[in-house]
């Protein structure tokens, strides 16, 4: 079996799939071209948004994390205080 052969005859099935389901098949060339470009943005905004989120909850997260396991004699001092 040919990798170098058989990646692009699958990304090739793959884009005809996606052409299938979207029936962008039967779009005019011009239609064609707006609806990859919004799909394109929106795909990138939301991989966008999704990392800067995600980085900040996760920032989020370790500093409660490392708060509440750092030192628990001084958390628990701190709340009878």
């Amino acid at each position: 079996m040919d990798v170098r052969r058989s990646i692009p005859r699958y990304l090739y099935w793959l884009f005809c799939q996606f052409e299938l389901i979207t029936c962008s098949y039967l779009m005019e060339p011009w239609e064609k071209v707006l609806f990859y470009s919004f799909n394109l943005a929106m795909t990138g905004l939301l991989l966008y948004t999704a990392y800067v989120c995600l980085a900040f909850h996760l920032s989020s997260a370790f500093q409660l994390l490392w708060s509440l396991l750092g030192n628990p004699r001084e958390n628990a001092l701190s709340v009878v205080k």
